[in-house]
């Protein structure tokens, strides 16, 4: 009985292995697991080629090549850091950037208002007519900044 429970054979390491790709897939765990089922495949592999081994040496295997393996990706990720874009999603005024609008108020004293969509928006900039295009280059809290256009 104790025999049949410490010999680990190569197919616990390969199903080990398709256990651990599986949850990556279903978890998402940025390559994590895939990388301990990419270790487990290799010690599958090792134990094929060496039935001989012992199961010790082949959990010590796996953990030394778990522990290479995460440092490795680990570095990777530090010399290559994911591209991203800046998201605006929470901050609309951003959105607006770059955009042409119609004065819906005309800029007096540095301040008017523009339509946007449903909403109106109060703008800072030179002091410009009613209806006069102006372009927003800017963003301070809920105001935007515009020139004419």
């Amino acid at each position: 009985m104790m025999n049949a429970l410490f010999s680990v054979t190569y197919w616990f390491w390969f199903g080990f292995a398709a256990l651990l790709i599986i949850f990556e897939v279903m978890l998402g765990t940025s390559f994590f697991l895939l990388w301990l089922g990419i270790v487990a495949t290799v010690v599958g592999i090792t134990a094929w080629l060496i039935p001989a081994l012992l199961w010790q040496y082949q959990v010590l295997v796996f953990a030394f090549g778990s522990i290479v393996s995460v440092m490795m990706w680990h570095h990777y990720l530090k010399v290559h850091p994911a591209k991203t874009q800046t998201s605006t999603l929470n901050r609309r005024a951003e959105q607006y950037i770059g955009r042409v609008f119609t004065l819906s108020e005309p800029i007096i004293d540095g301040r008017g208002k523009i339509r946007v969509d449903d909403s109106m928006w109060q703008v800072e900039g030179p002091s410009l007519p009613i209806s006069a295009k102006v372009e927003v280059i800017g963003v301070d809290g809920v105001i935007l900044k515009v020139k004419a256009k």
